[in-house]
């Protein structure tokens, strides 16, 4: 005899729909201890029937189970919920980040001197007094790193006379005064040691612009 297929309605019948229902709870708490002991999964299962009567099953304790259960729900709704709350605080940090963004590129424009068409004399002023700012920093800044060029070359300088200073020392010359005390065009003439020769050479040196010498003579 083949079995019909049965509709997923109510039963009208009192006795069929009670026949019916003892065979599927039967059938339910088996499935649900086997799912327990193949699986070693918690499980508990209530039911009540249409007279109120209560069936149950747990694999452990059902009060247990049923603790673990709504704060299992608790936890996942308030995660939820922050998970919500975290979506919309990015969302706000990120448009507010775009409109800073915005607001970086415009004044950028601003000050290289591109869309001032739209600016108020207010905004102009303030432009310029910040350029102005700008322009004081970068030469404050360059002044400084001038500076400090002009000390490392002198620190150079001294480095190098008292390099100078053993050398001629060696060679049994006359040690040169210090550079901030010798006058101009002295640092560059070249000491030697004097000679018979040299004593015998009459020179007639002349330092300054070039003057007519006295009638009589040649140029």
């Amino acid at each position: 005899m083949v079995r019909g297929k049965t509709q997923m309605k109510r039963i009208e019948n009192a006795a069929s729909r009670q026949v019916t229902f003892s065979k599927r709870r039967n059938g339910l708490l088996k499935k649900a201890f086997e799912l327990s002991v193949l699986c070693d999964a918690e499980v508990a299962l209530i039911i009540f029937s249409t007279r109120g009567k209560l069936y149950e099953f747990s694999s452990s304790s059902i009060i247990n189970t049923l603790d673990r259960y709504q704060l299992r729900v608790k936890d996942q709704g308030l995660g939820s919920k922050a998970v919500r709350v975290d979506m919309e605080h990015e969302k706000d940090d990120t448009c507010s980040m775009a409109k800073k963004i915005d607001f970086i590129e415009a004044s950028k424009q601003k000050l290289l001197g591109n869309c001032l068409e739209s600016c108020s004399i207010e905004e102009l002023h303030q432009t310029e007094n910040q350029l102005e700012r700008s322009l004081s920093k970068i030469r404050a800044r360059k002044t400084q790193l001038l500076r400090e060029q002009i000390d490392k070359l002198k620190e150079e300088e001294k480095n190098l006379f008292e390099q100078n200073a053993k050398l001629r020392e060696k060679c049994g010359m006359q040690p040169l005064g210090p550079p901030s005390k010798r006058k101009d065009g002295e640092n560059c003439a070249v000491c030697l040691p004097r000679t018979p020769d040299m004593e015998d050479v009459e020179t007639d040196l002349v330092i300054g612009p070039p003057e007519r010498r006295r009638s009589g003579q040649n140029p």
